[in-house]
């Protein structure tokens, strides 16, 4: 039978984008000490822990109604001791479908970014082999593209991309089922409030992160644009602010207003 794990999940919010809000603004303070690193987002703060898995066993009616009942596109097989096999996908099942004789001939061929791809994810093991299958491992595609607990969500983005899935099931350094991260999942790294944005600039750059004088430096942010103002000692302390400011998750531009005491960047040329 499928092993079905709950966990409470809860995702991301935001407001409507009819309602333009006033910019959230934030003025450092004195520094008090290099603490609360700037941190990019993982794949473990936003994976979904409400697991659902079926076995190699499964037969192929059974994994057709775990997607259903739980309205996921993909299900993840694991072995006895929860090592993630394969991933069995509505594709996967739909080509039982795809090649009936009856509707396309022995000759069928499926479309070529399909055969690509399955060249990819599943070398030697042919569409149409595949579609006589009538359990999980027979019908799965393997090895499983997976991600780790502390992959970046950018990377886990990627390979979503490269390899055309919508969900990455998360697995330990052993193998074993964590989680199972979406697109939606990732979604959230960008669906944050302007005020979420401002305090991680305040706090884990501004105030933590820089080795310098920020007590006159500004952070606004608006509709998820960030302008920062004010003033610090030296132009590459800026630079720097600047480039840290662009690599916060949810950040979708920096408008940048800040000036500099004195220059100590190497002139060009």
């Amino acid at each position: 039978m499928p092993a079905v794990a709950e966990r409470p999940w809860h995702s991301g919010t935001s407001a409507s984008c009819a309602e333009r809000r006033s910019p959230v603004e934030w003025e450092a303070w004195p520094r008090r000490g290099r603490e609360g690193l700037i941190m990019h987002m993982k794949v473990r703060d936003v994976m979904s822990r409400q697991i659902v898995s079926v076995n190699g066993c499964t037969p192929f009616r059974d994994v057709a109604e775990v997607l259903h009942t739980h309205g996921v596109s993909a299900v993840p097989v694991v072995d006895g001791e929860g090592h993630v096999l394969g991933v069995v996908s509505e594709a996967d099942l739909l080509r039982k479908e795809e090649f009936r004789e009856q509707f396309y001939g022995e000759g069928y061929r499926p479309p070529l970014r399909v055969r690509l791809r399955e060249r990819i994810g599943s070398p030697g093991r042919s569409p149409a082999v595949k579609a006589r299958g009538e359990t999980a491992a027979q019908l799965m595609t393997a090895p499983a593209i997976t991600a780790r607990p502390y992959t970046s969500a950018v990377s886990a983005a990627r390979l979503m991309s490269e390899h055309g899935v919508k969900r990455l099931p998360v697995v330990d350094d052993e193998g074993r089922l964590e989680g199972v991260v979406s697109r939606t999942d990732l979604l959230k790294t960008i669906v944050r409030s302007d005020e979420e944005v401002a305090r991680e600039i305040r706090d884990d750059i501004v105030e933590g992160a820089l080795w310098a004088d920020t007590s006159h430096v500004r952070v606004s942010v608006a509709d998820a644009v960030v302008t920062l103002s004010g003033t610090m000692p030296l132009r590459g302390d800026v630079l720097t602010l600047v480039r840290m400011t662009e690599r916060v998750n949810g950040v979708v531009d920096v408008v940048d207003r800040m000036d500099w005491e004195r220059d100590d960047t190497p002139e060009d040329g």
